[in-house]
């Protein structure tokens, strides 16, 4: 039987609480793929087991932080690897028999510009998010990026939205594709919401603590529904920068006992804490920094369990929400409207029950982790015979 194409993916840190979506990704290649990964920073690894011989922790320069400082303070543009790196990396990769080389993430691309130079094999850059707008305004950063995008062979997004970005700040359009989230189906089962006794409504949202997130509008909204159903409760999970703020508003808005910040859960809590809950928000802006949405993970997430999603229409969320079939969409920066469209689901039973139903089947026909892990395996094999063809 033939050995699986080797496809090594490179991810700084492996992996961050938040980053669940790389994981399932990664595991999911296991029927086609032999998925190396390498990182510079090994974390939560009971929380994210790997095959140990698919995990390479690459040594840490001990000069990075100088780079990081001239190049990012000073130069104003992204850094790069050193040549020993470059070296480094030439021979891993050759050692491993890798035949595509995965860099997660855009914005961590430029840093590899060396060694998409002169490695003779397709390299795919994948993008979330953030890496699409942030620093676009300036000229070093913007620069790098288009390089990042001429010598790339695969650009993958993760929406429509996000393709639009990549393709404006000039990369060509033959070479994006779009690849989706994977929700595991099997862990987010469907659970139908029941109307909770004496209005006791359960809210939730989970993600980062930051701008682009709009948990500040969660809160002013929240403020609106306790005025009519003040058995109501929120959960907000996460952690981030933001966090001091958003409780400091809390306590402002007077909402702080009907608030829970629960910090970042593992899966199991993160679980417990959905099923709870009748209702996702997720009120998704763009920062001022030009940090967009891809599409919300812990919003598929709860779609997926049956919960109903109200977000905003921004980013890639339009296109895992049809408004009024799969979860309500309110326009950005509006907490009125984020309050109306809550109260508008509590208030109807067969609208709820109808948007829990579309939600999940608007995951199932996009975002199962079965049909993107062979979407991407298919991806993957496709660049490697193109490749052995020009060969």
């Amino acid at each position: 039987m033939p050995n699986n194409p080797v496809v090594a993916s490179y991810v700084a840190n492996f992996l961050k609480m938040d980053m669940m979506h790389i994981y399932w990704q990664l595991v999911g290649q296991r029927d086609g793929i032999d998925a190396h990964v390498f990182t510079h920073k090994r974390e939560l690894d009971n929380y994210f087991p790997y095959h140990h011989k698919w995990m390479h922790v690459l040594p840490r320069p001990r000069l990075r932080w100088w780079r990081r400082f001239w190049n990012m303070q000073v130069m104003k543009r992204p850094w790069q690897i050193f040549d020993w790196e470059l070296e480094r990396w030439v021979m891993d990769l050759t050692r491993i028999d890798a035949e595509v080389l995965h860099i997660y993430f855009g914005h961590v691309a430029p840093q590899f510009i060396p060694l998409m130079k002169v490695w003779k094999h397709p390299v795919v850059v994948s993008y979330h998010g953030a890496d699409a707008g942030v620093d676009m305004d300036k000229p070093g950063y913007r620069a790098a990026m288009q390089e990042v995008l001429r010598l790339a062979t695969q650009i993958q997004c993760r929406s429509e939205a996000l393709a639009a970005d990549v393709i404006a700040l000039g990369c060509d359009p033959a070479k994006v594709v779009i690849q989706r989230t994977g929700i595991p189906l099997l862990q987010w089962v469907f659970k139908e919401r029941a109307e909770p006794e004496g209005g006791a409504w359960r809210l939730i949202q989970s993600c980062r603590f930051i701008e682009k997130k709009g948990l500040d509008l969660t809160l002013c909204a929240f403020a609106e529904v306790l005025k009519v159903n003040p058995q109501a409760r929120l959960t907000l999970v996460g952690a981030g920068p933001l966090r001091a703020e958003l409780e400091a508003l809390a306590e402002e808005l007077k909402v702080t006992a009907s608030v829970e910040f629960t910090g970042f859960l593992p899966l199991g809590g993160i679980l417990k804490r959905t099923y709870e809950s009748q209702i996702f928000l997720h009120p998704s802006r763009t920062g001022a920094d030009g940090n967009r949405e891809g599409v919300p993970n812990s919003m598929l997430e709860a779609m997926a369990s049956g919960a109903v999603a109200v977000a905003t229409d921004h980013g890639g969320i339009a296109e895992a929400i049809t408004d009024g079939v799969s979860g309500l969409l309110v326009p950005e920066n509006d907490a009125s409207a984020l309050a109306a469209a809550v109260l508008r689901v509590m208030g109807d039973d067969s609208l709820r029950l109808a948007l829990g139903r579309g939600g999940r089947k608007a995951v199932e026909g996009k975002y199962s982790q079965e049909l993107q892990s062979q979407h991407l395996i298919r991806l993957y094999k496709d660049l490697i015979l193109k490749a052995s063809r020009r060969d």
